[in-house]
């Protein structure tokens, strides 16, 4: 049996800047449960990609273990990828990144990997500022070997088999904020429009972008009583604003009802519009942020939308000055610049 798509597809199919189409986004079909969240992200990473028109070829998507970590072969076939073990995809993520800091990085991981055995290593990622999307496909549970609950389960939390959760959850959002992470947002995997904008936004932040998507697992964990099953979710959705995403040099235009409004401008010249829904709440500053989530959570709320961005970002590259070129390129005179350079390096550091 195949799982790979036909290779027909329509002719007058829409094409972005590049002159690609969605089609060139996209990779086989999946063999994830049906109704699975994860395939909705999938989609929503293919269309923010192509609306943002990045060439495939330049794109490197990295994972670990996990029913989160298969996804990325179901999208951007044309891209560099790399399946790393479990909870050390943003250490694969970081040598790639100072090896070329000219590809678009997007890191997909999920609650169990990056919420227990890659915990460390998402600690020190988010507060390096790497320029990347750190994507969490999060379903409170490990789906790959038959629904266990993970560390992002919410306390009291029923699970399929019945029982209760007694431990705590790990806020991945409010843990991000606290390591200093430059882009933070929930969203859930049912609100492809909200999802989308808030994709093409953090891929084009310069750091560290963190999305934490609540993706329901049907197969262990869509029964009542969870509070990552799709009906949870739907009922008790609370978002921080509208966002909208105009990218640099497209025509910016906005339609926004009355009320409180905020523009954050990026490095690049793309826009953030905000159309803020909460008086007590700034998302350029990150302990209003914090307040935010923690407010949300004590009313049993799940806080979707963009929580913090920091507009002045300074990513890991300008923190510890590499080189501008991709580490391929640099010749042997530029690799070995001769004893003269070398003995002004070694007197900068008595």
């Amino acid at each position: 049996m195949s799982y790979f798509k036909p290779s027909f597809r329509h002719p007058e199919l829409p094409r972005n800047s590049l002159s690609y189409t969605k089609a060139d986004y996209e990779g086989p079909i999946s063999t994830l449960c049906a109704g699975c969240g994860h395939d909705s992200i999938s989609g929503a990473i293919v269309q923010a990609c192509f609306e943002l028109s990045l060439p495939p070829h330049k794109i490197a998507k990295l994972s670990g273990i996990g029913c989160s970590s298969k996804t990325p072969s179901y999208f951007l076939r044309q891209s560099h990828g790399f399946n790393s073990v479990h909870g050390r995809m943003p250490s694969v993520a970081t040598g790639a990144n100072m090896a070329n800091r000219d590809l678009t990085y997007i890191g997909v991981s999920g609650d169990g990997d990056s919420a227990s055995i890659g915990f460390g290593q998402f600690a020190h990622v988010a507060r390096r500022n790497l320029n990347m999307l750190y994507l969490v496909e999060n379903n409170g549970c490990y789906g790959l070997t038959k629904g266990q609950d993970s560390a992002t389960a919410d306390v009291d939390s029923i699970s399929k088999a019945g029982s209760k959760n007694p431990y705590s959850a790990i806020d991945l959002v409010s843990i991000a904020l606290q390591l200093g992470a430059t882009f933070v947002a929930r969203s859930f995997s049912g609100d492809k429009k909200q999802l989308v904008t808030l994709l093409k936004a953090a891929i084009a932040h310069p750091g560290f972008s963190f999305i934490d998507v609540v993706s329901p697992c049907v197969t262990f964990n869509n029964n009542a009583g969870s509070t990552k099953a799709y009906d949870y979710v739907r009922e008790h959705l609370e978002t921080t604003s509208a966002v909208d995403f105009i990218p640099e040099k497209q025509e910016i235009t906005t339609n926004y009802s009355a009320g409180s409004s905020k523009s954050v401008t990026l490095h690049d010249g793309s826009k953030i519009y905000l159309q803020k829904l909460e008086k007590e709440w700034d998302p350029t500053n990150r302990q209003s942020a914090m307040n935010m989530v923690a407010t949300a959570a004590s009313q049993g709320e799940i806080l979707t939308g963009l929580v913090y961005v920091d507009a002045e970002s300074s990513d890991f590259h300008e923190t510890i000055q590499t080189s501008t070129s991709p580490l391929n390129s640099l010749k042997q005179k530029k690799l070995c610049p001769g004893n003269l350079a070398l003995t002004a390096i070694n007197e900068g550091l008595r």
